[in-house]
């Protein structure tokens, strides 16, 4: 067994560390290294002007009105402008149609009511959550990472690293910020659709900083990018990074400048040199706005309520800087958090969101219930570990992994959120939905939610008739026949990670074999799409629908902390995983022996670096607390399991991981 990588001072947990931008190698020859935003940096209503007027200009060459989307870097939506005409259709039914291009029926594929402002500001969105300032990603690199093959097309590949993401980021998440109706609030805010794998969507940077995301939406269709072999000039993309001319991505962090399971990500298809226009040379905006569109207000992102028809034309507003509170994100300042550069979420009042705090489920589980201090325990440990891990998808090389942690109970209930400095944001989100995940699919109740839970109404393409039902019920029938066990989900028996469940939540099983049947979690292939997965999306899918509904001026909008419909936790009065599931790894149910006690997520590094640092996080704090907590025994690990003789995995480790260690494979034995 190799020796365990235990620290023994908090000191030695931050020496990787990097020096601030100022000095000592913290800029690199194109971009920064984690501690530029030290300096705040944002976009000014200047900045967002500029942006939109790139865009319109770009957009008025190619002779296709756009909508163009602005936000800061945790999703505060500085302002959406559409040309007139936009999409060709007058201005009240701006709409724009869903599709992978598959043929399939079903989920959001064919649905057409979307707002061509909601599909902008998920694109910014994306482009924003999905980049720091160790790495650039666009909606391109999205698409490439969410599909059935990694790289999409190529057949015999196994999906890609982060199917399922899309699904993050939700309008019913309970961590994502809604808009509070007079600016700003501190993020991260929700996207409307999630992430987007539609191109067409940029990070903004200033002086190597991220500072927000440009979306862009001109034809009509929100998709993704089923074939990588070629090279598109696709329209939004074109205005998209026009838009972002000035503000572009420092050239050596963008996604084409990094690998993951030693493949080239992509970042943009259209090149500086296919634009039409000079962006530089865009008219002021105040030449635009009027003559050329109009800024709008957007239920529940720039405004609370449906403006009236004479509602004056909202204003720009300026980003925050992101590690200010304005942000919502700032330095930690419990010690242990401190010591190894924590960062954690503020409210408005700048009062810290999730403090470690003891867990809701201690009338169902007494003393076996986790404590603050072991909460608090669990996540030190694993931003220790996160500290002295080598990224996989950052730069420069040999920097350290940058992640957002995450501690729930077996009600689901966040008891504690800690960040690395610069991790990623849509990791917050994420990491929550993992750690919900991992403690909800290890749970015995498990089985009685799905069976319990509302199916999803499959909307026709004009959102005013159902065309199918899809009952969660029915994937846990799935289950238990493809796994030969007739009550499982409902006994507790065996623990499920995210890799575990994410390997039944595939349209291939074993994932990759193409022609093979479906894992149970999934639609069949021939009915799936990454607009229509499975369980997940159905989980959520009336709820996505019922936001969009509110934003066009009907009904209530979705309830936060709601996304899945299942039955309430009489002691907490919401749901398990109040911001949906997710199906790609990075986390760990926790035990007290043979007893579920929580789940630990991670995200925002590479998936092997989140699962490690989820399983040795806990396994290091379990040693800290001399045993009391620990992984599943290894009797209980999903990993036992073995459909059609498969095994299904548990968590996979990388080798050699560390930057301040030689230990070779850290989580064997383990």
């Amino acid at each position: 067994m190799n020796r365990d990588l235990r620290p023994t001072s908090l000191v030695a947990a931050i020496a990787v560390v990097l020096s601030a931008c100022s000095g000592g190698g913290g800029l690199s020859s194109d971009g920064c290294s984690g501690h530029c935003a030290d300096t705040p940096t944002s976009l000014s209503t200047t900045d967002v002007q500029q942006i939109i007027a790139q865009a319109v200009a770009e957009a008025q060459a190619r002779k296709l009105p756009a909508t163009i989307a602005v936000v800061d870097r945790v999703g505060n939506v500085l302002a959406v402008f559409r040309m007139a005409g936009a999409n060709g259709t007058p201005q009240a039914a701006n709409a724009v149609t869903i599709t992978s291009g598959r043929g399939v029926q079903g989920g959001l594929e064919g649905v057409g009511i979307i707002p061509d402002s909601l599909a902008a500001i998920a694109k910014a969105i994306t482009g924003a959550y999905l980049s720091s300032e160790g790495n650039a990603f666009s909606t391109r690199t999205a698409s490439q990472i969410v599909q059935e093959h990694f790289d999409p097309g190529e057949l015999g590949q196994a999906a890609g690293p982060l199917f399922g993401v899309q699904f993050s980021q939700l309008p019913c998440s309970d961590l994502s910020a809604r808009f509070n109706g007079t600016g700003p609030s501190p993020g991260p805010q929700r996207s409307p659709l999630g992430l987007s794998a539609d191109p067409g969507g940029f990070p903004l940077y200033k002086n190597g900083t991220p500072v927000g995301g440009v979306g862009v939406i001109a034809d009509g269709i929100y998709s993704l990018d089923p074939n990588i072999t070629d090279r598109d000039l696709n329209p939004d993309e074109l205005i998209a990074l026009a838009a972002a001319r000035g503000f572009d991505a420092p050239a050596d962090r963008r996604a084409d400048h990094i690998t993951a399971g030693g493949k080239s990500l992509r970042y943009s298809d259209a090149l500086t040199s296919d634009l039409l226009t000079s962006p530089a040379q865009a008219p002021a905006f105040s030449a635009i706005d009027g003559p050329i569109g109009t800024l709008l207000n957007v239920t529940g992102y720039t405004t609370l309520t449906q403006p009236a028809p004479i509602s004056p034309e909202p204003a720009i507003a300026a980003g925050t800087a992101f590690g200010q509170p304005g942000s919502g994100i700032v330095p930690a300042t419990l010690s242990e958090f401190a010591a190894q550069d924590g960062f954690v979420l503020i409210n408005g009042s700048n009062t810290e969101r999730y403090p470690p705090i003891n867990a809701s489920d201690s009338g169902l589980l007494g003393a076996n219930a986790l404590t603050a201090v072991e909460v608090k325990t669990l996540l030190a440990n694993a931003l220790m570990i996160a500290n002295q891990a080598r990224a996989q998808i950052r730069q420069p090389l040999n920097s350290q992994a940058r992640v957002t942690i995450s501690v729930v109970d077996t009600y689901g209930t966040v008891l504690g959120i800690v960040r690395s400095r610069d991790a990623p944001v849509f990791g917050t989100d994420v990491s929550l939905q993992k750690a919900r995940t991992a403690a909800f699919m290890s749970n015995a109740a498990a089985a009685g939610d799905l069976l319990n839970d509302a199916p999803a109404q499959y909307a026709n393409a004009a959102g005013n008739a159902v065309i199918a039902q899809s009952s969660p019920g029915d994937y846990l029938v799935n289950l238990r026949n493809f796994l030969i066990l007739p009550n499982a989900l409902a006994d507790g028996a065996y623990a499920f990670t995210d890799r575990a469940g994410g390997n039944m939540a595939r349209p291939f099983f074993p994932d990759g074999i193409d022609g093979s049947n479906n894992g149970p979690l999934s639609k069949p292939y021939a009915s799936w799409s990454p607009f229509s997965d499975g369980l997940q999306l159905d989980l959520v899918y009336n709820s996505i629908i019922q936001h969009v509904v509110y934003t066009l001026g009907g009904g209530a909008d979705t309830q936060a902390g709601f996304c899945p419909a299942f039955p309430v936790v009489p002691a907490t009065g919401k749901p398990r995983a109040g911001n949906g599931i997710q199906i790609f790894p990075g986390s760990v149910p926790i035990y007290r022996g043979t007893m579920l006690v929580g789940g630990l997520g991670v995200s925002g590094d590479g998936i092997d670096q989140d699962d490690m640092i989820s399983f040795l996080g806990l396994y290091n704090a379990g040693a800290a607390l001399n045993g009391a907590l620990g992984n599943a025994p290894p009797s209980m690990r999903a990993d036992q399991l073995a459909p059609e003789n498969i095994n299904l995995r548990y968590v996979e480790c990388p080798q050699a991981p560390f930057l301040n260690s030689t230990v070779q494979n850290p989580c064997d034995g383990k």
